[in-house]
């Protein structure tokens, strides 16, 4: 995850030498999740992207539309800089739980057992390997067996393809030790309570896993917005440390990037929505968001 860094020289052409953009479709509601940023000032147009960080792969198709606006941009910024090495080598080192707790000891024997049962029974993988892990990671393990198929890929890992393609630098908003440092401030025992009522609740959890999938390749912003308050996926206790907090030091983030480059950005479709998401934060700073044409 670099941050903004180049020549003095470099920026100084890239905001007075402005090259043309196209001008890409609105669409006619704000049933999309491709975004148009323009006003305050700037010299040309970024664009905002919300993603599913696991899809079926077949499932995973990108407009015209999008992949103008990655043409038309200089650089792709993601949460993190996804082709930096150093990231996917910290990510091993920062899964672990401080403090050398392990997974026994946030739960009781008769709770441990069904962990235990339903990962060896239900995804075929035993939790020894586990022990330091922290929960809210060993959860995400689960996510593949929710989806209909076995070829999976992430809407980020196809966008960085097209950004190769396009020689595009890639560039993110966090570093490994933050998104660490996120998973740390949620309890661990809090952690091992919600992978617990995960696997109790199963069922339940695919069915409203689909529906998440449905709203976001119908692009249904609002759906997505019920959803993560009103479901399974609802993280109101912790909506300030994995949203609300990062959405608004993103848009800080972005009054210094804006003005001297156009960028496209793809975050996680869950930062879009909402009075804190990543659209209004942007309005409230003074920028025109518009809902661009993504079919």
């Amino acid at each position: 995850m670099k941050l903004f860094y180049l020549l003095c020289s470099l920026f100084f052409l890239q905001s007075c030498i402005a090259q043309p953009v196209e001008k890409l479709p609105s669409n006619a509601d704000d049933n999309t999740l491709l975004w148009e940023i323009s006003g305050n000032q700037l010299q040309q147009p970024s664009y905002l992207f919300g993603t599913f960080h696991l899809m079926c792969k077949e499932d995973i198709h990108f407009s015209a539309g999008l992949q103008k606006a990655m043409k038309n941009a200089s650089e792709i910024y993601f949460e993190m800089d996804l082709d930096d090495p150093s990231n996917t080598l910290g990510a091993m080192l920062f899964m672990n739980m401080k403090e050398g707790k392990s997974l026994k000891e946030l739960y009781s024997p008769e709770e441990y057992k069904r962990l235990e049962t339903f990962f060896n029974d239900s995804l075929n993988v035993s939790l020894k390997s586990m022990q330091k892990m922290k929960p809210s990671l060993i959860e995400s393990l689960m996510y593949p067996k929710l989806m209909p198929c076995k070829n999976l890929s992430g809407v980020e890992m196809e966008l960085l393809k097209i950004a190769a393609e396009q020689k595009k630098e890639v560039k993110g908003f966090e570093t490994i030790q933050l998104q660490s440092a996120v998973f740390d401030s949620i309890p661990y025992p809090t952690q091992a309570k919600e992978l617990l009522k995960t696997i109790d609740s199963f069922n339940v959890y695919r069915k409203s896993f689909d529906s998440l999938l449905t709203v976001y390749k119908t692009q249904q912003l609002s759906g997505i917005e019920k959803l993560f308050t009103s479901s399974e996926f609802s993280m109101e206790e912790n909506r300030e440390l994995m949203l609300d907090g990062r959405n608004k030091n993103w848009v800080e983030q972005l009054k210094k990037i804006l003005p001297q480059k156009n960028i496209f950005m793809a975050v996680g479709a869950g930062h879009l929505v909402g009075e804190n998401g990543v659209i209004s934060l942007l309005r409230k700073a003074g920028y025109t968001l518009r809902p661009l044409l993504n079919k």
